[in-house]
């Protein structure tokens, strides 16, 4: 089993995908890139911290937040943020955000979450 947190767009979140079920869904029944793993176990949703993306201060301050009670070894980084980045105005290069949270916290880093 493998611990997780998803990473969203907090523009699309809760106004067009309504509580990530997709991806809780998906995470739960291991469809689209969670059926890499075994088992998915989601430990917290993170924003990306709202435009023009505080993502590194988010991971960070969730990171304390969790300390001493839980850690997490993937980040995957929701199909929203690939859909404002690609499709909206959303200033976050995917590829290099995923680069920069495996250099900076040393995890695990998938692109994309549930497949519808």
């Amino acid at each position: 089993m493998v611990k997780a947190i998803i990473l969203c767009c907090d523009n699309i979140r809760d106004r067009f995908c309504i509580g990530c079920e997709r991806c809780l869904t998906a995470a739960r029944e291991r469809k689209g890139n969670f059926e890499k793993f075994d088992k998915v176990e989601i430990v917290g949703i993170v924003s990306c911290g709202g435009c023009p993306g505080y993502v590194i201060p988010k991971l960070k301050l969730f990171n304390k937040w969790i300390d001493g009670f839980d850690d997490y070894e993937v980040v995957f980084i929701g199909n929203c943020i690939r859909l404002s980045s690609t499709i909206g105005k959303c200033p976050l290069n995917v590829d290099e955000l995923a680069k920069l949270i495996k250099e900076k916290f040393n995890k695990e880093v998938v692109i994309g979450t549930h497949p519808w």
